[in-house]
């Protein structure tokens, strides 16, 4: 049958409840594995980015996620760049009425961003030993990168719920030129998010270092919600890697895939990365831990928008250290901690000794990969 003239097709696109990774024909020991990544120079041990969310990182977690081996990143548009003193800031927010969170947000948020936090946030950081990336919003990157730059940031992320290299504004004609960013600040630049081939292929070409995939998938973020937009993570990935890999064919240069938002179990991290990703950013399970600064409470970054938020204030609980999350040992069978051992485990049973021969594993699309099988399970026998 043919379709009318100019009606749409919808093609299939896919999650992580989905899809399922194959063994490979050789094995290896997990110790094997070496789960470090690289952003043009900028080294990881683990391949794990904590979100640029108040409720999960402020300096003291920054440098707790250096320690392990990863990084968080510092929102600068958040409360630590508009407020001195944060710990009563946490505290109002955690007591607020599940009603009135969100309106108590966007009251703290009103307040104006004072530069002189930007670089003092950076010295934080860097005083305690910790990796200082940082991230601002487009509207915000041209003026208060820099500072943060010459501070001695060692990575800068650009993030709005949908970047372009191409955007128009009424107001700003010239825009946010990420090209000339690059330069300007002299260090590492991942900029997201995207979720398809054509924008990260020309973020790719303005000279970044890593862009981030992930459009409304946080548990915290309702932009699916209130705006309708998305694409499913796996595929999303998928769309943006191929765009990564057909300009490193062309130009030798190689920018690193960041799957931002969604994550919850080891299993999540496993195929993100067999999409292709050379890293994680993870939020709702950070702000679990003992060591994020919100106790448990956890909001999205577009949570106190002046006039369509665009997510809510969840109380997820404090449900364990950085370490065990991390690196266990677990005490649950849910895959929600341990993540770096799960991805090591995988790694070994698909024959991968780096992040970019993981790259390299087979995918099929298996629904019932979650159910098959689990009755017992399902049904709480």
């Amino acid at each position: 049958m043919e379709l009318p003239i100019g009606m749409q097709t919808l093609p299939p696109a896919y999650g992580y409840d989905d899809v399922a990774i194959v063994p490979g024909d050789e094995t290896i020991n997990p110790d094997m594995t070496d789960v470090s990544t690289s952003f043009d120079g900028f080294d990881i041990d683990i391949p794990f980015m904590a979100s640029a969310m108040d409720s999960v990182v402020d300096p003291n977690f920054a440098v707790k996620m250096s320690d392990a081996g990863g990084v968080a990143v510092l929102n600068m548009d958040g409360l630590h760049t508009r407020y001195e003193d944060t710990e009563e800031i946490y505290r109002d927010i955690a007591s607020a009425p599940k009603e009135e969170a969100t309106g108590l947000l966007q009251k703290l948020y009103s307040r104006p961003v004072d530069p002189r936090l930007v670089g003092q946030r950076v010295v934080e950081i860097k005083e305690g030993g910790g990796k200082a990336a940082v991230s601002f919003v487009p509207q915000t990157a041209k003026r208060h990168a820099p500072l943060a730059a010459d501070a001695g940031a060692d990575m800068i992320l650009v993030q709005g719920t949908v970047i372009t290299k191409r955007h128009r504004s009424k107001n700003s004609p010239i825009g946010l030129r990420l090209s000339d960013l690059v330069k300007d600040v002299g260090v590492p630049v991942v900029v997201g998010n995207t979720v398809t081939y054509s924008v990260t292929k020309e973020l790719a070409e303005e000279g970044v270092h890593g862009i981030l995939v992930g459009v409304g998938p946080g548990s915290a973020c309702t932009s699916r919600e209130v705006l309708g937009i998305g694409v499913p993570q796996v595929s999303a990935t998928m769309e943006c890697v191929a765009a990564r890999d057909a300009y490193y064919e062309e130009t030798g240069r190689y920018v690193s895939i960041v799957t931002d938002g969604g994550l919850r179990t080891g299993g999540d991290v496993c195929k993100s990365v067999a999409c292709g990703a050379d890293a994680v950013m993870i939020g709702s399970p950070f702000a679990k831990t003992e060591e994020a600064p919100a106790k448990g409470m956890h909001w999205g970054m577009a949570t106190w928008h002046d006039s369509l938020p665009r997510g809510t204030r969840i109380d997820l609980g404090v449900k364990y250290t950085l370490d065990e999350l991390l690196f266990g040992p677990s005490s649950t069978s849910d895959g929600t901690l341990n993540l770096v051992g799960a991805l090591q485990v995988c790694m070994g049973y698909v024959g991968a000794e780096t992040i970019r021969e993981m790259h390299g594993a087979r995918m099929v699309y298996a629904p019932a990969i979650k159910t098959e099988g689990k009755i017992y399970q399902m049904s709480g026998a």
